[in-house]
């Protein structure tokens, strides 16, 4: 009796544990990010007490760069809610060597990111009818700044612009943003006038 009574539990496991075992096959997710709210894209004018004016996001912030070194047309167009700012450095156009050493910092500022970067592609930048020439560097890979560029009308003004993440660089997560604030960068550039 207690044989059967054994057989009995022995069967009823085995098939507890054998319908327990079909249940669907387990397959992990991929890493997820959080969902990014961007804000209808709007500008307005930007005319600093600077030579220079051109339009900026309304959900951008500006602010004086407050480094050490900073000189007086040295500005942050800050994006608090995606953690980036512009930083956009202005310098009068001295002579002929000053301007082309301007342009050499700008084109090695731009490709001291080769460690990190997987290219480099240069955009020229030519509207001659408002007396604006210069580079956009979009600087692709995990580099501390995406985007670079330079302003000058070639005789008097020069102004440079480089974005930074306040993040640790990892393209795959600030992809979206990145692709968000350069279409600012490209309206700041299109806008851009001398004073």
């Amino acid at each position: 009796m207690i044989r059967k009574h054994i057989a009995r539990l022995s069967i009823v496991g085995f098939a507890v544990l054998t319908l327990g075992a079909c249940t669907p096959q387990y397959s992990p997710k991929p890493r997820g990010y959080f969902r990014i709210e961007f804000p209808e894209k709007t500008y307005q004018p930007f005319a600093p007490d600077c030579p220079f004016a051109a339009r900026i996001p309304t959900y951008a912030t500006v602010e004086p760069d407050r480094s050490p070194d900073a000189e007086p047309c040295w500005i942050d167009i800050r994006f608090p809610q995606f953690n980036a700012r512009i930083h956009l450095s202005y310098m009068p156009v001295t002579s002929r060597n000053n301007f082309n050493e301007l342009v050499e910092d700008a084109r090695t500022f731009a490709f001291n990111h080769t460690v990190k970067a997987t290219a480099i592609d240069q955009q020229r930048i030519s509207r001659p009818d408002a007396g604006v020439y210069g580079l956009k560097y979009e600087i692709k890979g995990n580099t501390a700044s995406s985007v670079q560029f330079f302003v000058t009308d070639s005789t008097h003004r020069y102004l440079r612009g480089a974005l930074y993440f306040h993040e640790k660089p990892r393209l795959d997560s600030i992809q979206p943003v990145l692709d968000f604030i350069k279409a600012d960068i490209d309206t700041l550039i299109q806008s851009m006038r001398w004073k």
